[in-house]
């Protein structure tokens, strides 16, 4: 033990010492009654004053008890106050004086400070019992002493009244000091120093008593060392507050201060039955020995009750376990240790199909999988080990297969635990986790196949490819991305419902075309995708192929398009065609799943960009092309706010007087000072969406200037050309209206150029959004004419003011005559139909002179006129014919 560091225990040490000299002075030259009161009012404050200095030093919430301390300092100071008065107080005719009630109290208070000073244990004797076991220990102790002491002092008393009135004090003492000892010698908590050390006070006031009393009834004085043993101990009670142990002593078992009264009452029995064979007729011993009979028969009834009411809460909770167990639908078995049925519940018949008699005196094992076999059976061998309790290692919860009465194998959780009544038995515990088990195989067969195809979705695609190209690396893998071209359509005609009952029939011939061992998913929307394990070997860079097992993948890329292009698809009623765009990546070296994915994908996009129904293999620039397409449609915002953007114009001239009758305005970009073709970002624009704003500046900005142009008596038109999103934006014809409004130009001198492919795709609402545009005066153009699918038919519905030829007819003028004709039969076609024919592309002179052969009334191209800023119009006034520029 150490001594707390305290500035207060050095005086404590100092006080104890001093007292200790005060002591030793007075033995040397006083009475033995003065001496000893002395002792005691010095160490009886001494003590109090240090018990009250440790309670007060004490933090709310630490681990000893400071209300205990001054209970224990408010019984030193009582028994002090009777010690000091008592010198006094024994000249007075009295057996007991105000002085010995004095301590008496201070006793009763030193015991209910040694009591509050240990933490009580969870669960408590009943207050009978430690009443019996503390008068059985105290009745004990007073027996011997009687045999050795009291009796023959008795036997000598002159008068018996006041020979047991005289020792009723040190009874009471004794009394107390056997009701706390076991609690606090039990006791685990860190206080326990102190209340031992109370407990030998109490023990040492006891026997001073004793001694007292006995000394009264021989008119004699008490001797001077039963009456120092208080004043000693109360000094080692003032140090003990201050001291912590480093490791706390181990207190006595349960077991141990439960028998201690036993001991006790034993050895009184052994002791007054040797005194009684020696002759002695003691009729006090007689009273004593059957007080202690009649204790120890209250203490055997009440343990009787408490033992009967621990059975019936035994019982109680074993039908409660049982219910609860049967009313959550588990099934419980009571088996022996060879795991035979003795008793099953009324529940094994609704959930598996027996009856209670069909399974007794059964083997439980018998309907048991034989796979799970080993583990139950080394559940019930743990559970019947007598060396191992249910906590031992191996646990008491197995998932098995149990055996229903329809031979199906309904997965279970199993508990065992031994019988409440009979360890030979065995509980066990049986729940059906079918309907668990199913959800759970539900929720992951959801949580990596697609819905509505039932196919492996995304998630497991992924999980798939990156699994084999760990396990394989690039060797024989590749990957196959497919796309239904023209499926948006379908939910918008038919709705998602069939689209959704289309994508079935795709996936179905999709998985007829692929290999057995080839991983076809639902990547998203209308995409599929192929993993080929063993498809393709070595690496494919720039486009190439590797060897044939490379072409293998190649070959089930055109399967997959036949399959989806070759037969329409019936839905709603109704036959529909689509075709697939499919892109095919090789795994290399180094290259991670993501990548090889992105690279199908990236091939897919390319194949779909070059018109569809076709397979394209991923090759290094397609990604360098992704890249650039997505920087510069990042910078295209950017490129708009800051007025990177330039208008040129292109004139077109009348072939006949060579005069400027219009302008076709034409975008440019200037990106940091280079030069970007407008067939890297009109793209990139269309997609982003950002081609509708531009395109308003252009309107705006190109209206602006040739209404200028007007202005000077200069008959002039403005072209422009149209894409698909700036028609379809909502406010476009509202926008035209503005544009027209604010600059001043009519509309007739506006003509808005489409291209073929737009009338086809969309037909009806393109065809009206052209209509309102044509009711506002603006006239109409077919821009690349002659190589989209159904001209002639959208002529005859949507008036239409001109057609343009395309460049790549005007191009073989001269030198292909099929192309020659081709370009006449147009000419001739838009003449009969009152539409101005204009030729793009016009390069040589010999096209020139064909063209006006042919009747083609306008032209355009470098050998007329290049493209030029709104400066070089402008020399182009009227009154200055144009000059072959080429």
């Amino acid at each position: 033990m150490n001594v707390r560091r305290d500035p207060r225990v050095p005086l404590t040490t100092a006080a104890g010492l001093g007292a200790v000299a005060i002591v030793v002075a007075l033995v040397t030259g006083g009475s033995a009654p003065v001496v000893t009161a002395v002792a005691g009012v010095v160490t009886g404050l001494l003590s109090a004053v240090s018990l009250i200095m440790a309670a007060s030093r004490v933090t709310p919430g630490h681990r000893r008890q400071p209300a205990a301390w001054r209970w224990m300092a408010a019984g030193s100071l009582t028994w002090l106050l009777g010690v000091g008065v008592r010198p006094v107080a024994d000249g007075t005719p009295f057996v007991l004086t105000f002085a010995d009630l004095l301590i008496l109290a201070g006793s009763v208070l030193l015991a209910i400070g040694c009591g509050l000073s240990v933490k009580p244990p969870a669960y408590t004797r009943g207050v009978i019992r430690q009443a019996a076991d503390a008068y059985l220990g105290a009745a004990s102790v007073f027996a011997v002493a009687w045999v050795a002491v009291l009796g023959p002092a008795f036997r000598r008393a002159e008068d018996t009244g006041a020979f047991f009135i005289a020792l009723a004090l040190p009874v009471i003492c004794l009394l107390a000091t056997c009701a706390v000892t076991p609690a606090v010698a039990a006791s685990r908590s860190g206080n326990r120093v102190v209340g031992l050390t109370g407990v030998g006070v109490l023990a040492a006031i006891t026997v001073a008593e004793l001694a007292t009393a006995l000394a009264r009834l021989g008119g004699d004085h008490p001797p001077l060392v039963a009456g120092l043993l208080v004043p000693a101990l109360l000094l080692v009670l003032a140090v003990t507050p201050w001291v912590e142990q480093d490791r706390p002593a181990r207190p006595l078992t349960a077991a141990l201060t439960a028998a201690a009264p036993l001991v006790l009452v034993a050895v009184a029995t052994l002791v007054a039955t040797l005194h009684a064979i020696g002759g002695s007729r003691d009729a006090a011993l007689a009273v004593v020995a059957a007080s202690v009979v009649l204790v120890l028969l209250g203490r055997l009834f009440v343990l009787l009750v408490e033992t009967a009411g621990m059975r019936r809460l035994v019982d109680v909770g074993e039908q409660q376990l049982r219910r609860l167990a049967e009313n959550t639908g588990d099934v419980v078995l009571v088996c022996d240790p060879e795991g035979v049925v003795q008793e099953a519940g009324p529940g094994l018949e609704a959930t598996y199909g027996y009856r209670p008699e069909d399974l007794a005196c059964r083997p439980i094992f018998d309907y048991v999988h034989p796979e799970d076999l080993p583990a139950v059976q080394a559940l019930l061998s743990r559970m019947t080990d007598e060396d191992d309790g249910p906590e031992q290692e191996g646990g008491t919860r197995v998932s098995c297969r149990f055996r229903a009465s329809d031979g199906t194998w309904r997965p279970t959780e199993t508990v065992a635990a031994r019988h409440v009544r009979d360890d030979d038995l065995v509980l066990v515990t049986i729940r059906d986790l079918s309907d668990q088990v199913a959800l759970r195989n539900q929720v992951t067969h959801l949580t990596f196949h697609d819905g509505v195809t039932g196919l492996p979705n995304r998630a497991y695609f992924e999980e798939r490819a990156r699994e084999v190209l760990t396990r394989r690396g690039a060797v024989g893998t590749a990957v196959i991305f497919l796309d239904l071209d023209g499926f948006t359509a379908v939910n918008d005609s038919v709705g998602h419902a069939s689209g959704d009952h289309l994508l079935g029939q795709a996936a179905r011939r999709l998985r007829s075309a692929v290999r057995a061992d080839d991983t076809l998913a639902r990547w998203g929307g209308d995409e599929f995708a192929v993993l080929l394990e063993g498809g393709a070997s070595g690496g494919v860079s720039g486009g190439g192929s590797g060897g044939g097992d490379a072409q293998t993948a190649i070959d089930l890329a055109e399967r997959l398009v036949r399959a989806v292009s070759n037969e329409p698809f019936r839905v709603a009623d109704r036959d529909i065609a689509l075709t697939a765009s499919v892109g095919v990546a090789f795994a290399e070296e180094d290259l991670s799943s993501g990548d090889l994915l992105r690279n199908a994908d990236v091939a897919m996009s390319r194949a779909k960009e070059l018109g569809g129904r076709r397979v394209e293999v991923f090759a290094t620039h397609m990604h360098a092309d992704v890249v650039r397409r997505l920087e510069i449609a990042s910078d295209l915002q950017r490129a708009l706010l800051e007025n990177q953007f330039a208008i040129e114009y292109q004139p077109v001239v009348d072939l006949a007087t060579s005069r400027v009758t219009a302008v076709e305005a034409l975008i440019r970009w200037w990106r940091g000072g280079t030069f970007v073709p407008p067939e890297q970002f009109l793209g990139p624009a269309e997609d982003t969406g950002i081609i509708v704003p531009l395109s308003e500046w252009i309107l705006r900005e190109a209206c602006q200037e040739v209404a200028a142009w007007r202005a000077s008596s200069w008959d002039i038109g403005l072209a422009l050309n149209l894409s698909a999103r700036q028609i379809m934006a909502p406010r476009f014809v509202e926008t035209v209206s503005e544009a027209l409004s604010d600059s001043g130009l009519p509309a007739s001198a506006l003509t808005l150029e489409v291209i073929e492919e737009m009338l086809v795709e969309d037909a009806g609402e393109m065809i009206g959004r052209l209509s309102e545009l044509r009711a506002l005066g603006v006239r109409l153009a077919i821009d690349d004419f002659g190589t989209g699918y159904a001209s002639l038919a959208f002529l005859r519905q949507l008036p239409v003011d001109m057609i343009k030829i395309d460049p790549s007819f005007v191009s073989g003028l001269g030198r292909d005559d099929t192309l020659t004709l081709l370009t006449r039969t147009i000419v001739q076609l838009g003449n009969d139909l009152g539409l101005i024919v204009v030729a793009e592309g016009i390069e040589r002179p010999e096209q020139l002179d064909l063209l006006r052969k042919m009747g083609c009334t306008r032209g355009q191209g470098y050998l007329v006129a290049r493209p030029m800023t709104a400066r070089g119009v402008d020399d182009l006034m009227p009154g200055t014919p144009l000059q072959n520029t080429a």
